[in-house]
């Protein structure tokens, strides 16, 4: 009886597919302060320079801009690009560290969400592509569009 918790996408990182292969995605919890997450419920965040990053067993998000609430006191305000922590289990943890320590592995920060009231993150772990992938990427994603063109003119041309 369990109920499917509605998600409200908030930010998302289009250049992280781009620029790297991402093999897994992982969702973590994101540690907050009150104002923070106001900000977020207003999209005054980017994650665009975002990723994670895990030290002394615990992981860290590093990047993510979430702009100071503006009707809070100077009191209460939070620094912008402050380290982050992220609540995951300690397996993923483990599983992320050993997979961190391969050359040329990193975690990607894909998403930032609600998940019913909590604040989620989605991470990929991904390998970065050079120039040469992301033409190769380019150049399929070209040939399977002009490829949906023609089967689309030769159905229209059959009146289908």
């Amino acid at each position: 009886m369990s109920e499917e918790l509605p998600i409200k996408e908030v930010a998302t990182n289009k250049r992280a597919r781009r620029d790297y292969l991402i093999t897994d995605t992982y969702e973590a919890g994101l540690m907050l302060r009150g104002t923070e997450v106001k900000s977020i419920r207003d999209s005054k965040v980017s994650i665009t320079e975002s990723f994670a990053r895990i030290e002394r067993g615990e992981c860290w998000l590093y990047g993510c801009d979430i702009q100071p609430w503006q009707t809070a006191g100077a009191y209460f305000q939070h620094e912008a690009k402050r380290p982050r922590k992220l609540l995951l289990h300690r397996s993923e943890i483990i599983k992320l560290s050993e997979a961190t320590q391969q050359k040329g592995f990193t975690l990607i920060c894909l998403k930032l969400y609600f998940k019913g009231r909590r604040v989620k993150v989605q991470l990929g772990l991904g390998k970065g592509k050079g120039h040469a992938d992301q033409r190769q990427d380019l150049k399929k994603k070209t040939e399977l569009r002009e490829a949906q063109r023609e089967v689309a003119r030769f159905n229209q041309a059959r009146g289908i």
